[in-house]
């Protein structure tokens, strides 16, 4: 049964996107901001997608003490990653969040930060993928049980917030291309 389940094709394109979406952050040192920005848009959905379209598994049991499994990400390694999304993203780093439940009962907005938030996604799914490259079947089926269980209940949510603010900084924020060009014209004549 777990052999079977780790061996659908949605769990190997599930795979697939989280490599490249891991990859990506890990490698995002002298990016620039816009293809940063760009390429992230065009991860996320793919992400998302592909973790809604996991196969069913047992449900995820936190009091599970067999069931906890070894964390590839460090603390360091969590804050070298957010640090160096947050020095690619810059200015562009800080959204208001709406989605927290504390903000029903908030008089002023609430602050989060894209860095975070994919920092918080890649943390996930470089555990996920630590454990998925053993290649022991047991640890595979349990680390599909909790990427699922964290997709339900924490990163999904995440997925979508980042996106929303990466969609705004995008096409709203950020000067065009042409705008880039008038303001270095400007810059060049004076």
């Amino acid at each position: 049964m777990e052999t079977k389940i780790i061996l659908e094709p949605s769990v190997a394109e599930f795979v697939t996107v989280a490599v490249e979406f891991c990859a990506f952050i890990e490698g995002i040192e002298e990016i620039d901001t816009r293809i940063f920005v760009d390429h992230t848009l065009k991860l996320l959905p793919l992400l998302y997608l592909k973790a809604s379209t996991l196969p069913a598994v047992k449900t995820f049991d936190e009091d599970d003490e067999e069931g906890v499994l070894e964390q590839y990400v460090t603390e360091d390694v969590y804050n070298i990653i957010r640090m160096n999304i947050a020095n690619v993203i810059e200015r562009y780093d800080d959204y208001l969040e709406v989605f927290k439940e504390d903000m029903q009962y908030s008089d002023t907005p609430i602050k989060a930060n894209i860095s975070e938030d994919l920092s918080d996604i890649y943390q996930d799914l470089r555990n996920f993928l630590f454990i998925f490259q053993l290649g022991i079947n047991e640890t595979m089926t349990q680390s599909l049980i909790e990427i699922q269980h964290n997709f339900k209940h924490y990163w999904g949510q995440k997925v979508c917030n980042a996106m929303r603010a990466l969609h705004d900084v995008m096409y709203t924020q950020m000067p065009t291309d042409q705008e880039d060009e008038m303001i270095n014209n400007k810059e060049i004549n004076e």
